[in-house]
């Protein structure tokens, strides 16, 4: 006999840690990726080009999971709204951490030649693909076990993932570059946090594995209403909300990828500020990152998603234009302020995205839906900004131009929550 969601239901503390453990150890994959793409992976894996040129090479490895995400999406979404949340969130979490763990142990270009570059550019897709899969579960987990009011609450777990995975990541790379040569770190020194993934990977399993399945989605399955092609339903019932959606994240994913992976390269090697310089302020600029989240989530359950999510979008638009002004001061404290402001609005724009995404679908192609809009976004977002921001500097348009990207994509998110409806007091 089949028990209530209710007697059923986990303690807050066991989904938040469940939903938050998840997150945090894909998105520390993901970031060592950024920051060694930033750091060395040009010279590792790219050596025969002239520096800015690899820094393109190596910036497009970075942009190849990006790529490879929506599809990783439509995968894990098609078997999540099938089978359930809990063991998609399973093998996701091992399909990123292992290609992880190999890239670590991945030879450079002067051990195997061009084979190197070509491995790191299947690992990387692979970790799109799991990374995909990923977030919408978690959200779903937090939001699909939170009692009525409280899915912004619930939701702000999954989302202070990256704060979390960002801080361990930059903080072991700041560890590395503070203890070890410039030789060392090159030769070496930055494989130490690919093959530490392990040890998390072990610990995210065995939080995932003691949480139990949704009670929307296990009602769904009692009641038999489970599509029998999910993302083809999606398609026909809900696309506009997809390509909305994505539209409306596009401005947290090109704040966070534009203040850390491309300014941090450029912070190095345009302004010479020393690299654990520009760590440090980084990793001080996600903690305003997570505090934007937690504020953010939690008003967005009393004063409505759309309306929180509008007003952080709104002010991005004019901190774009602020950002790299400040960076050109070379002043320390100054560049400090430029990241600290773009990831506090990251935060505020990412936090109820926890919540606002799964509540725009239907139950039957729910993490379908959520995960697609999500990486979708990502693709403009977090692929873009990197590639766009370095050839600028290339072409000699000037990093001025680069804060009215950001401030133009700001736009584009506003546009598509104008568009959309407000979610929070809907059910699920």
């Amino acid at each position: 006999m089949t028990q209530s969601p209710r007697s059923e239901a986990p303690s807050r503390t066991r989904i938040a840690a469940a939903s938050l453990a998840g997150t945090a150890i894909e998105f520390y994959d993901f970031y060592i990726y950024g920051t060694a793409a930033a750091l060395v992976l040009n010279t590792a894996f790219f050596p025969e080009m002239d520096p800015l040129a690899g820094s393109l090479a190596a910036f497009s490895t970075f942009a190849v999971a990006f790529i490879s995400r929506p599809l990783g999406s439509a995968l894990f979404g098609h078997w999540g709204d099938r089978i359930g949340r809990k063991s998609m969130l399973v093998v996701s979490l091992l399909v990123m951490g292992l290609s992880t763990i190999v890239i670590g142990l991945l030879p450079g270009y002067t051990a195997i030649g061009v084979a190197a570059p070509v491995l790191l550019v299947l690992l990387r897709f692979t970790q799109g693909i799991g990374l995909g899969g990923e977030w919408g579960g978690a959200a779903l987990l937090a939001t699909e076990h939170a009692p009525p009011g409280k899915r912004g609450l619930y939701a702000m777990f999954p989302q202070l993932g990256p704060s979390v995975g960002f801080i361990a990541a930059n903080g072991l790379f700041l560890i590395l570059g503070a203890t070890l040569t410039d030789e060392q770190f090159g030769s070496w020194g930055w494989r130490v946090p690919f093959v530490a993934s392990l040890l998390l990977v072990v610990v995210g399993l065995y939080v995932r594995l003691k949480i139990s399945e949704t009670p929307v989605f296990q009602a769904a399955m009692d009641e038999r209403r489970i599509a029998k092609v999910p993302f083809a339903g999606l398609m026909r019932h809900q696309w506009r909300r997809v390509l909305l959606g994505a539209g409306a994240m596009v401005i947290a994913y090109t704040l966070f990828y534009t203040a850390t992976t491309y300014c941090l390269a450029y912070g190095t090697g345009t302004l010479e500020i020393p690299r654990t310089t520009m760590l440090a302020l980084t990793m001080i600029g996600v903690v305003f990152m997570a505090a934007g989240t937690v504020v953010s989530s939690i008003v967005s359950d009393r004063l409505g998603r759309r309306r929180t999510l509008i007003t952080g979008t709104s002010v991005a638009i004019a901190w774009g234009l602020v950002m790299f002004p400040l960076m050109e001061t070379r002043s320390v404290p100054l560049v400090g302020v430029a990241l600290a402001g773009a990831l506090a609005l990251m935060g505020l724009v990412f936090g109820p995205m926890g919540a606002y995404l799964p509540e725009l679908f239907r139950t039957e192609f729910r993490y379908s839906g959520a995960s697609v809009a999500y990486s979708l976004g990502g693709v403009l977002g977090g692929a873009v900004p990197p590639l766009v921001a370095t050839s600028m500097q290339a072409s000699g348009v000037g990093v001025f131009g680069v804060g009215v990207y950001v401030s133009a994509m700001a736009v584009l998110s506003l546009l598509c929550l104008i568009a959309l409806p407000e979610t929070g007091d809907e059910t699920l």
